[in-house]
């Protein structure tokens, strides 16, 4: 069977899609290559959203630096050379930050304490996000319902066009929600072959609190969050420690496990992306090249395939690639 990797973008407006893809294979060889797991091909696909949220994209020629499509951000090599480790103190402040959130705001059964001001957060916070729970589709000109239904219905399509090949999902920031939401409730039927979050807001109480309450009015009484029951082989959650959007960076112990006994393995990571003296940790470049990703990427793209084939593959591309 052959093999696919999927991802899905984040929050915010984007550089236009044929950009965004390179600069998303860009950062995914670079972690390739400085993990020792050289490729010369990836078979790749973005599910590119932002047009559903934004009348233009980023514009690449823009020189105005105040201008609203400017790209303040776009794709830049490594600028680190030290190997650092997350903070062991930075951990634990995070774990006792969690767990005071999902006291206040998190009931046993799921639902939310304090709606109002959980909805006031996300839509002052996140405005994407905000709009992703909306019910109209206001001055959207959408044909669906909701923006929601919009951008599901935009990964749906790319999940069932590759159904019968193996499937690496890779989803970063609100692109998670997107991707578990659509896994969970729209292409229940696709097997995921490995499922992962970067730089993931799933573990915010007041997303949680509406995963929760969609699955019960889809599939009844069930109280608890889980992993989607297609992802059949690995969910990996990766979270720079100081990203601030993926502060409860553990959804581990948040989604229990489906079936398969797949529940997210998570792995704190170093975001480096850094540009004119500023770091940025949530950014996706960063996140696609931590040796965490590359060794991902690399077990699922050997994953059931001949050792002596691996072995070819990985000797042809060290020679052709520099």
């Amino acid at each position: 069977m052959s093999k696919i990797i999927i991802g899905v973008h984040g929050l915010g407006n984007k550089p236009p899609e044929k950009l965004l893809r390179k600069w998303w294979l860009k950062a995914i060889h670079e972690g390739l290559k400085k993990a020792g797991h050289d490729r010369m091909f990836l078979n790749f696909e973005l599910v590119y959203w932002a047009d559903i949220t934004h009348e233009a994209p980023l514009n690449p020629n823009e020189k105005d630096t105040g201008h609203e499509l400017y790209i303040g951000e776009p794709y830049t090599p490594s600028q680190k050379a030290i190997e650092e480790k997350p903070s062991n103190i930075r951990k634990k402040i995070l774990d006792f930050v969690e767990n005071e959130l999902d006291k206040i705001f998190l009931n046993d059964d799921m639902t939310v304490n304090f709606s109002f001001v959980t909805d006031l957060i996300i839509r002052h916070f996140f405005k994407e996000l905000g709009d992703y729970y909306a019910t109209k589709k206001e001055e959207k000109n959408l044909t669906h319902n909701s923006i929601k239904d919009a951008e599901r219905k935009r990964m749906a399509d790319v999940l069932k066009k590759h159904k019968d090949k193996e499937i690496l999902l890779i989803a970063h920031s609100m692109g998670s929600i997107i991707a578990y939401d659509v896994l969970a409730e729209n292409v229940a039927d696709i097997e995921i072959d490995t499922f992962v979050t970067m730089g993931s807001p799933l573990g915010i109480p007041a997303v949680m609190g509406k995963i929760a309450a969609e699955q019960k009015k889809t599939f009844g009484e069930d109280k608890s969050v889980r992993t989607p029951e297609n992802v059949v082989r690995n969910w990996y959650n990766l979270s720079d420690l100081e990203d601030k959007i993926a502060f409860n960076y553990n959804l581990g112990d948040d989604y229990m496990e489906n079936s398969h006994n797949i529940r997210a393995i998570d792995k704190s990571v170093i975001n480096d992306y850094k540009i004119n003296g500023k770091e940025n940790h949530h950014k996706i470049y960063g996140y696609l090249r931590t040796p965490e990703m590359a060794d991902i990427i690399h077990g699922f793209l050997n994953h059931g395939r001949n050792g002596l084939i691996i072995r070819i593959s990985d000797l042809i591309s060290r020679l052709f690639i520099r």
